[in-house]
């Protein structure tokens, strides 16, 4: 199926009558009712386009058509395009239809990045179209794609790259806060929908085809976002594979080369942001392969490992994603994932890990590179670009402090942070205090009575040497030892923004 044609004309047209049909996340809510909205989420579209017939509001109308594969009559189509009309959707190359119904041949939707909204045209998932996705499929707004819109921080910065763009999402939102965007890819139809969307909502770029930093060598970037094809694939034709997701290389060295030589379009200060797999073989720990990563980039390293798969879940997963499954050919599924078992069987490796990586190329070469690598498998909230960005800000703030500085600060414990306290009957003293914080990473802190007793008296106006200093004429220890005691905590406190500090 050819991508959507950018004919600028034509897409005012269309933008007036998206605009015109309230045709947005929050009025499409609304309209379809929660039911509906909930059951998409799970993938079943049924109650979303039976509560869409059932009413003529030109967005839903649109939904039916863009959005639920629901052919449409060509009235109702008219009517919800007044100003593009079917014949102008056609030329675009949105639609076909038989004289008395249309459908779309693409998906068309609305999405919120950011507390933005965009519209965003890809190709039509394996759900819309009851068969496996074709290789050069385009993704649009996945849960992967998602999680990176949310993980990126959106300082303004003068110069962005999107590495990897498919159909241009994180272009869009890049856009919102960068001075100029670039988007790759190695997809010449990916490419062809960015360009589209990026007509669509009114959105500037410069557009480059060819493979990861191929496109961009020798320039250099404020901020580089990749949703790189990151998926571990068996090589040797035996899979299926998929333009946005397979990136043609044995086991994780698409994600390790990116790595590791992604500072070569880096400015100084600048910062990556991406998605990743990693391979856990036999006997070795995911963050002794993905240290190795970050001593070869050159770069400052934050890794959070979010989950960990057996090479069959992995392999169930990712032929899900392609529409493949023991329901519709149960001999291509078992093959498939034989091969893929196979293939990791061939290295041993035990578990595939993915997460986030957040990499900074240092304003000054004093040789010395920060490093951190943890996992966080539990829920985390919303906004993480913001808590990324603050936690970079105060890692900074306290690097730069001579010793025995940081007993000037008085932070104030964060609004989200809860204290909880477990006692075993009969004791007076808890056995367990935990800080446990409600947004963010959701991080979980295991505290002693000391650690409690400073966080508990952060109110931003005591500086901290004045309350470690009380907290030890209370515990009737020395001031020494209690500070050298909480300290480093306070610190990774203060990282990971469960204690602020006022502006």
């Amino acid at each position: 199926m050819n991508p959507p044609v950018t004919d600028h004309r034509l897409l005012e047209r269309l933008r007036a009558d998206l605009e015109a049909a309230h045709y947005d996340v929050g009025h499409l809510a609304e309209v379809l009712g929660a039911t509906a909205v909930a059951a998409l989420e799970r993938e079943n579209g049924l109650p979303a386009v039976l509560a869409a017939r059932a009413t003529e509001d030109p967005a839903a109308t649109l939904a039916r058509l863009f959005t639920l594969a629901d052919p449409v009559p060509v009235e109702l189509a008219e009517g919800a395009l007044p100003s593009l009309g079917v014949e102008g959707a056609r030329r675009l190359g949105l639609v076909t239809g038989d004289g008395e119904s249309v459908r779309a041949v693409l998906d068309l939707s609305p999405v919120d990045i950011g507390g933005q909204g965009w519209w965003l045209a890809s190709d039509q998932d394996s759900s819309a179209t009851a068969s496996p996705v074709l290789p050069d499929h385009v993704l649009g707004l996945g849960g992967a794609s998602r999680t990176l819109a949310e993980l990126t921080v959106r300082t303004p910065v003068g110069s962005a790259l999107d590495l990897g763009t498919g159909c241009g999402v994180q272009a869009l939102a890049l856009s919102a806060h960068a001075g100029t965007v670039t988007g790759t890819d190695i997809s010449p139809r990916a490419l062809a929908y960015a360009r589209f969307n990026a007509a669509l909502n009114g959105m500037t770029a410069q557009w480059r085809e060819g493979s990861m930093l191929e496109p961009v060598a020798g320039e250099q970037f404020d901020l580089v976002v990749s949703n790189p094809p990151f998926v571990i694939t068996p090589r040797g034709g035996a899979l299926d594979t998929y333009t946005y997701r397979d990136g043609g290389r044995s086991g994780d060295d698409l994600v390790r080369d990116l790595v590791t030589s992604v500072g070569s379009v880096l400015a100084p200060g600048g910062l990556v942001q991406m998605l990743g797999n990693w391979e856990i073989p036999r006997g070795r720990r995911w963050t002794e392969r993905v240290r190795e990563w970050l001593d070869a980039s050159g770069l400052d390293g934050w890794v959070i490992q979010r989950e960990v798969l057996d090479p069959a879940h992995y392999a169930e997963t990712w032929l899900r994603d392609g529409g493949i499954t023991a329901e519709r050919d149960r001999a291509h599924w078992e093959t498939a994932a034989e091969a893929w078992m196979a293939d990791f069987a061939s290295r041993q490796v035990m578990g595939i890990g993915f997460g986030y990586l957040v990499l900074r190329r240092p304003l000054s070469d004093d040789g010395t590179r920060r490093h951190r690598l943890e996992e966080l498998d539990g829920p985390v909230g919303p906004a993480l670009g913001q808590g990324i960005a603050t936690s970079l800000r105060v890692a900074d703030l306290l690097a730069s402090l001579d010793d025995g500085c940081e007993l000037d600060l008085a932070p104030v414990v964060a609004t989200d942070v809860t204290e909880e306290r477990h006692h075993i009957p009969g004791q007076p003293d808890p056995s367990v205090i935990l800080l446990r914080q409600g947004g963010g990473l959701g991080r979980v802190v295991r505290a002693d009575t000391v650690l409690a007793a400073v966080v508990g008296a952060c109110d931003g106006e005591l500086t901290l040497g004045q309350i470690t200093g009380g907290v030890a004429v209370l515990l009737e220890e020395g001031v020494g030892e209690v500070r050298a005691a909480v300290l480093p905590a306070i610190r990774e406190l203060l990282v990971d923004g469960l204690l602020t500090l006022p502006e």
